[in-house]
C-alpha cells in the first residue's frame, strides 16, 4: 500500500446551480461532485470541496490532482474527425480472431464482412471502432505479428476509407506499424507498452493517441499477478509511472489515455474495487477508457450468465462508469450502450435544466 496522497471524488450532485464554491465539475464533463475521499496512509477521510484550499493549502500533491481531476480532457483531432471528452463516448469492440467475444469468429477470414460488422456500429452510434487481431482471453495463444497484421489490416483499411475513426488493439511494435500505416489513428495496448520494447518509439514517431491499460506483468502476459494490498491505489500509482515513462519517451501527455484493465490479472475482489473507486483515475489527468463488456466477472455475479446472455450486466457496469465520469466505453453492444447513454443524457439534461430556474 502506498503511503502518498490520493483523492477520489465522490458526493456527486445533480446540478451545480447554485452549489457556487461547493462543487467542482469533473474533467470538464457532465458530472459535479461535491468532496472528496482522501487516502493517505492506508486511512481514509472525507474533506468537502469548500474546505479543499484550507486544508491542502500548502500540499502540492492535492493541488496537483486536484488540478487534473477538475480540467477538461483536450479534443483528439484525428485527421478530418474529432474525438471530444466533455461527454462519454462509446467505443465499438470488433475482434477478427477466432474466439471472438462478439461473433464466435465468424469475421476472421472475411474482412469484407468484418468491416461492414464496423460500418453497422457507426451507424448505431460508435465513435471510434477498436480492431484488434489476438486474443487477450486468459490462456489464449499467442499469435505471431504477420498473422496479426494479415488479420487487421485488411480490416482497418476498409473502415479507413470510409472515413471511420480506428484503433488497433495490440501489443506488438510490428503491428501497430501497419495499422497506422493502413489508417488506424488510434493504438490501444494492454501492456502500456511494455510487452514489445519499440512500441513507445512507434507510437512517438506516429504521433498518435495511445490507450495504456493495467495489468499486473505486462511481459508476462495481460493475466498475471500475485495480488494486490490495495488494489486501487497500487494501479493507479502503476498507470501514473507508465504515463510518466511514455511522456519521458515523447508521447504528447494530451494524447494519452487510460484503462485500468478491469478483469486483467485481477480477482472479482479487485474488480469490484476498482469499479467502485474509478472516479479516483481522473487524477491521473487523461480520459478514461472502461472496458467491462461481456467480462467475466458478469457471469461470476449471475449465476455463471454464458458470454452471449451478459448484456443486462455490460449495460450495468457501463452506466456504473458513466457515472463516475468515464469518457469512453468500449463495447461489444454498441446499440444497446448508446440508447442507455442517450436516456443518461436525458436525465443529466433535465437536471441541469431544472436546476437553473
Amino acid at each position: 500500500m502506498t503511503d502518498h496522497l490520493h483523492l477520489r471524488p465522490i458526493q456527486f450532485v445533480d446540478t451545480p446551480v447554485g452549489r457556487d464554491g461547493e462543487v467542482a465539475r469533473l474533467a470538464g464533463g457532465m458530472t459535479w461532485f461535491s468532496a472528496y475521499e482522501v487516502i493517505e496512509n492506508g486511512r481514509k477521510r472525507t474533506v468537502p470541496i469548500a474546505d479543499f484550499d484550507a486544508t491542502f493549502a500548502r500540499d502540492d500533491r492535492a493541488a496537483k490532482l486536484h488540478g487534473a481531476i477538475t480540467a477538461a480532457r483536450p479534443a483528439l483531432t484525428l485527421g478530418d474527425r474529432v474525438l471530444r471528452f466533455d461527454q462519454p463516448l462509446v467505443a465499438g469492440i470488433l475482434n477478427v480472431t477466432p474466439d471472438s467475444f462478439s461473433d464466435g469468429g465468424k469475421l476472421q477470414d472475411d474482412p469484407i464482412a468484418a468491416a461492414g460488422a464496423g460500418f453497422d456500429m457507426t451507424v448505431k452510434g460508435a465513435a471510434l471502432i477498436d480492431v484488434g487481431g489476438e486474443s487477450t482471453r486468459p490462456k489464449a495463444p499467442l499469435v505471431w505479428e504477420g498473422d496479426e497484421i494479415k488479420r487487421v489490416v485488411p480490416v482497418i483499411e476498409q473502415l479507413a476509407k470510409s472515413g471511420t475513426l480506428v484503433s488497433v488493439d495490440t501489443r506488438k511494435a510490428a503491428v501497430m506499424e501497419a495499422a497506422l500505416a493502413a489508417g488506424a489513428a488510434i493504438v490501444n495496448d494492454v501492456s502500456a507498452l511494455l510487452w514489445d520494447d519499440r512500441s513507445a518509439e512507434i507510437v512517438a514517431g506516429a504521433g498518435c493517441p495511445v490507450v495504456l491499460m493495467h495489468s499486473p506483468d505486462p511481459k508476462k502476459g495481460p493475466h498475471g499477478g500475485e495480488g494486490y494490498r490495495d488494489v486501487l491505489t497500487e494501479v493507479f500509482d502503476w498507470l501514473e509511472t507508465r504515463i510518466e515513462a511514455a511522456v519521458a519517451a515523447g508521447i504528447d501527455r494530451g494524447k494519452i489515455i487510460v484503462d485500468p484493465g478491469i478483469g486483467f490479472g485481477k480477482s472479482l475482489q479487485d474488480n469490484l474495487a476498482l469499479l467502485n473507486g474509478l472516479a479516483l483515475f481522473h487524477g491521473l489527468g487523461c480520459p478514461i477508457l472502461l472496458g467491462v463488456s461481456r467480462k467475466r466477472m458478469i457471469g461470476a455475479l449471475s449465476n455463471e450468465a454464458p458470454v452471449d446472455q451478459r448484456l443486462g450486466g455490460s449495460i450495468a457496469l457501463a452506466m456504473k462508469g458513466i457515472e463516475a465520469g468515464v469518457q469512453l466505453l468500449r463495447v461489444h453492444d454498441v446499440a444497446e450502450t448508446v440508447q442507455a447513454l442517450k436516456v443518461w443524457r436525458g436525465l443529466r439534461d433535465a437536471a441541469l435544466t431544472s436546476g437553473s430556474r
